[in-house]
């Protein structure tokens, strides 16, 4: 497995398993922001507007590829503040369906935050659904609970859910 962080030529020359990741992630029951049924139509919008953030360095994408194929990404926003560059928000960890339970996500996370203090950026925060895998997942690595906020977020189906913060320090 290896990883990379991706130019916005990059990105672009990945949509179509950028786009067959999100999918398989919102499909598989993920809240990432996207309802289904999910039209290809969104998805290019999507892909296109982290190509053109990536473009303007206010966003970082990593991915995790097996050979060419990618069964990974996350991603961090930076935040563009002036009082605010040591500051990220994690968003959209996916591993691809026929690559979970192996330790990518964790993988990925270490790389994210490997990335972010290479960006000077030593305060990342992220939300994610209460109670899921993901939550676990962030706890387990050191992740600070903030708070819960309820009916923040809706499942792919439209079904809201609280939603939890989580903060993390990197030195």
């Amino acid at each position: 497995m290896t990883f990379a962080v991706l130019s916005p030529d990059e990105v672009e020359e990945l949509r179509p398993q950028l786009r067959e990741l999100v999918r398989d992630s919102v499909e598989d029951g993920a809240s990432i922001g996207f309802v289904l049924p999910l039209a290809d139509e969104v998805l290019d919008a999507y892909v296109s507007q982290v190509r053109d953030e990536v473009g303007r360095e206010a966003r970082i994408v990593i991915v995790a590829r097996d050979g060419d194929r990618v069964d990974g990404v996350v991603q961090l926003a930076l935040v563009a503040w002036p009082n605010a560059p040591h500051r990220a928000e994690l968003q959209k960890l996916l591993v691809h369906t026929r690559a979970r339970r192996r330790g990518l996500a964790t993988r990925l996370m270490a790389e994210a935050e490997r990335v972010a203090l290479e960006h000077g950026r030593t305060l990342l925060v992220l939300d994610t659904i209460t109670g899921t895998d993901a939550y676990g997942l962030y706890r387990n690595l050191g992740w600070t609970e903030v708070g819960e906020i309820p009916e923040y977020a809706g499942w792919p189906s439209g079904e809201l859910a609280p939603t939890t913060i989580f903060f993390k320090r990197l030195r």
